[in-house]
């Protein structure tokens, strides 16, 4: 056996570390026998050296090993997952799931919170009343079987390697490092049980992946760890340089996944659900190609069926069904409804994490891990990039929030908020807009 100082050393200096020794390394990680100061100097030899294909996927593998792995195989019907790697007002996992299900294929959706400036599906869920999203295992199993539907937080027992892991990484200047990124997102997704998954990468300035080359980067490494998992692996590619669909917030996103299950909302929404739902049936054999999987989800979303999958999960995990059929009487209210004018002009920039965080600041996110959230706070945005605004138009956005006018909050929020539309006069050329967000498919 190697003492940890050895195989950083290793690793340090460009060596390639065994199966063996990658697993003992993770085991010491998760057992707390290994020190935090070892633990960060084996991520900054990462960093640097980076880890081929192969132990890129022994790592992601002994980090899924590293607690609980949950048994769906006496399910017989396909199970496929689909993960973003965040947005704003990225909402589509609600209307997907369902959809998904309608159609046939099993979704076991385990899913994070919001932090920082973009906004987690369990928030989004926990704002219909009574919605539970701690439910056990069994439970979870059981609806995947019942309901081929579930969604619920990540437990203390998925993948406990990778909590102490990103916790490091935060503060020790690692984030960054693909291998780190891929096999923490890995980990986590091969712990539930699915046969195949479907990764959405956002781009832009709103995402993480700031260029598309890193983002196929970033995608060749998941696909690669799923791959030697025996997994089936498609990412696609997504937009991300506005926001997703018209809305920022909980209860907000909440009643615009309801717009979509109801067959409308927002045409990008709409867009990500058909797009993403299509490869999903494609990977659970239930879709020959994307084009009858858009055609089988598009039916799914205008016939009701997918609604009336989401009225069952609601109810089965302690929510207000009655939000399928009106989500206003259901959902949180605001005390206050503000409304914003952006000044005339042309709109040639959207700051698409400005506007993700000022809705954070009205109360719909959190800054850290403990913050409470206000789940009926946030945005409804009516301004488009190229749009020319008009003297004397309709408001543009729409602030939700219970502040008090003096709160110096609101005044912060709005300030963010007029920054983030970038307006020159209405001559001015219009900015290139692209007429769908999907960028690129990888299969």
């Amino acid at each position: 056996m190697m003492l940890p100082v050895q195989l950083i050393r290793k690793k340090r200096d460009g060596g390639t570390l065994d199966d063996a020794e990658l697993r003992e390394f993770v085991a010491g990680v998760t057992l707390d026998v290994i020190p935090d100061y070892q633990i960060a100097a084996m991520l900054m030899a990462i960093f640097f050296r980076g880890l081929d294909d192969r132990e890129l996927a022994t790592w992601a593998d002994a980090m899924t090993r590293s607690g609980d792995v949950i048994d769906l195989s006496h399910i017989a019907r396909a199970k496929v997952d689909k993960h973003s790697t965040g947005g704003v007002g990225d909402k589509i996992s609600i209307p997907l799931a369902p959809a998904v299900a309608a159609c046939g294929v099993a979704v076991p959706m385990v899913s994070g919170r919001g932090l920082g400036h973009t906004g987690g599906t369990l928030d989004k869920l926990e704002s219909i009343p009574g919605f539970r999203v701690d439910l056990p295992v069994e439970k979870f199993a059981e609806l995947v079987d019942k309901l081929g539907v579930c969604l619920i937080g990540q437990t203390e027992r998925i993948a406990p390697a990778d909590k102490r892991l990103y916790a490091l990484r935060d503060v020790t200047g690692t984030v960054e490092s693909l291998p780190l990124i891929a096999s923490s997102i890995m980990s986590k997704k091969l712990a539930e049980g699915i046969d195949g998954l479907v990764i959405d990468c956002k781009v832009g300035k709103g995402a993480f992946m700031k260029t598309i080359e890193n983002a196929r980067a970033l995608c060749a490494l998941m696909r690669a760890i799923g791959q030697r998992a025996g997994k089936r692996i498609t990412c696609v590619l997504t937009d991300m340089e506005a926001p997703i669909g018209r809305t920022i917030g909980n209860s907000l996103e909440i009643r615009e996944s309801i717009e979509v299950l109801r067959g409308g909302g927002p045409v990008d929404t709409r867009e990500l659900t058909s797009v993403l739902g299509a490869e999903m049936l494609v990977l659970g054999g239930i879709a020959k190609d994307p084009d009858e999987g858009r055609k089988r989800i598009d039916k799914a979303l205008a016939d009701g069926s997918a609604l009336e999958v989401f009225r069952k999960v609601v109810e089965a995990q302690g929510g207000d069904p009655r939000v399928c059929d009106s989500p206003g009487s259901v959902l949180p209210k605001p005390k206050h409804r503000d409304e914003l004018t952006l000044k005339p002009g042309r709109i040639v920039a959207i700051d698409s994490e400005a506007l993700g965080i000022a809705a954070l600041v009205l109360g719909a996110g959190r800054r850290t891990k403990e913050d409470a959230i206000d789940p009926s706070a946030g945005l409804v945005i009516d301004a488009y990039l190229g749009e020319v605004i008009e003297a004397g138009a309709p408001p543009s956005v729409m602030l939700h929030h219970s502040l008090s006018p003096e709160d110096g909050r609101l005044a912060e929020a709005r300030a963010m908020i007029e920054n983030a539309f970038v307006i020159q006069p209405a001559d001015h050329p219009a900015p290139s807009v692209r007429s769908s967000r999907i960028l690129e498919v990888i299969r």
